[in-house]
This record gives structure tokens, sequence and C-alpha cells, in this order.
């Protein structure tokens, strides 16, 4: 029924259809705030000792926001923060500290996210969005595009067990 969390049951579905490993953006939305916190921390004591700060800090998770602020707004982007969106930081840390936890290649390793907003598609492509000239992140499908695939593999949604993210990511 409409309301009923369904998460597991979205991580069952993700394997039928081919994922190898599945992991949970709440963990690195926690990094995120911990690094925004760090970046706040830093500007209000460079500005405590003299330094030219842009304060306040403004954040946003999305990506749609921060394209409204460089075209309308070019005179505030100093005080965007530089962190990343939760699932650009963890795709960064897949194909880092995960590829390196399994002995993979991070160019070779394909991450897609599943996001409800039609704006991370544009955001992975933005160059910030790169470690040593790869993509955090490779495809972003949309929550419907993902309901769309597991109806046109023929996946019984309602009936699937429910399965855990995959670790130490998730």
């Amino acid at each position: 029924p409409s309301g009923t969390r369904v998460t597991g049951k979205m991580v069952a579905a993700l394997r039928k259809l081919g994922f190898r490993d599945v992991f949970d953006t709440n963990f690195a939305a926690d990094l995120t705030i911990l690094e925004e916190g760090t970046e706040l921390l830093t500007r209000v004591r460079n500005a405590l000792t003299g330094g030219r700060e842009a304060l306040p800090m403004i954040t946003s998770c999305s990506p749609g926001w921060i394209k409204y602020v460089e075209h309308n707004f070019p005179d505030q982007l100093a005080h965007l923060s530089t962190c990343k969106s939760p699932h650009t930081m963890l795709g960064a840390l897949i194909k880092s500290y995960y590829a390196r936890e399994i002995g993979a290649d991070p160019g070779s390793m394909f991450v897609v996210s599943v996001m409800p907003c039609t704006a991370k598609k544009f955001e992975i492509a933005r160059e910030e969005m790169k470690n040593d000239d790869i993509p955090n992140v490779d495809a972003v499908l949309t929550t419907r595009e993902l309901a769309d695939m597991i109806r046109s593999a023929g996946i019984d949604f309602a009936s699937l067990e429910d399965e855990e993210f995959d670790n130490p990511l998730g």
C-alpha cells in the first residue's frame, strides 16, 4: 500500500536486475554533513583570524538549485559549499576506498545512482564530479525509471523478500 517502506524490496529487485553491490546513500549523507561542518568551521576560523571568507556558507544537495545560483546569482558562488552531494560522494568512495577493499580497478567499475530527481543526471557530468578523470557516478536512474525496469523485467516487486544493503557502505 501507499506509504509502505520498500527499501529492502528495492535492494532485492536491484540484485535481480543484475546489480552486484547495492549501497545506501544515507551513509554518504552522513559523510557529506561532516564535510560541510568541517568546511564551515574552517571558514569561520579563517574569518575570525582576519581571513576573507565567504560567509554565510550555503549548502544544498540539489544540483538544480546549484545551477540556479550559478546562472542567476554568480556573485554568490563563493558562498556555496564545495562538498559533493551524497550520491556523488558515495560514488567517489566506491571508486576509491571500496575499489581498494575488493581489489578492483576504479576505471572498470560502473556506478549507478537511483535518485528521485532528474537534475542528478546532469550533475554527474560536471567536471568536479570526477576523481583522477574517472566519473564518481556513471549513470543515474530516476525512481520512476527503476520502477519501469522492474516491471519490464517481470519482477513481482510486492512478493520480493527484503534484502539488506551491502557492507561496508550499506
